[in-house]
């Protein structure tokens, strides 16, 4: 026999388990760089019960296309994600910020080179 309550609290468990296992897309931005350095730092948040990953074509341009203002030619990435707790409840973590490092390469040739 159920008591007052056990349904809810069932549906509340079961929804719980489905979000823990939703992955998300996030479009990661420029957060920060080097430019003597030729690297290039993108980042994005990742929400408790949530798997957020970045789509790496959208990052690799995101970063290209700040290495190319800087006058390098492509950008590759470089190490593993930096993840860091940014939102804190007691002992659990709310929200993870997440940081992708790419090392810019090459040069850029300026179309007006005159060559």
């Amino acid at each position: 026999m159920n008591t007052p309550g056990t349904d809810m609290r069932n549906v509340i468990l079961l929804a719980a388990l489905l979000l823990a296992g939703c992955t998300i897309t996030k479009n990661p931005e420029v957060v920060g760089g080097n430019k003597l350095t030729g690297m290039v730092r993108l980042g994005f948040n990742d929400p408790a019960l949530f798997n957020a990953k970045a789509d790496p074509y959208l990052a690799q341009g995101t970063a290209t296309r700040q290495c190319q203002e800087w006058g390098f030619a492509t950008a590759e990435n470089y190490g593993q994600p930096i993840k860091t707790c940014s939102v804190i409840s007691g002992t659990q973590c709310l929200n993870e910020s997440v940081i992708l490092e790419y090392q810019c390469r090459g040069f850029a040739v300026p179309q007006n080179a005159g060559w």
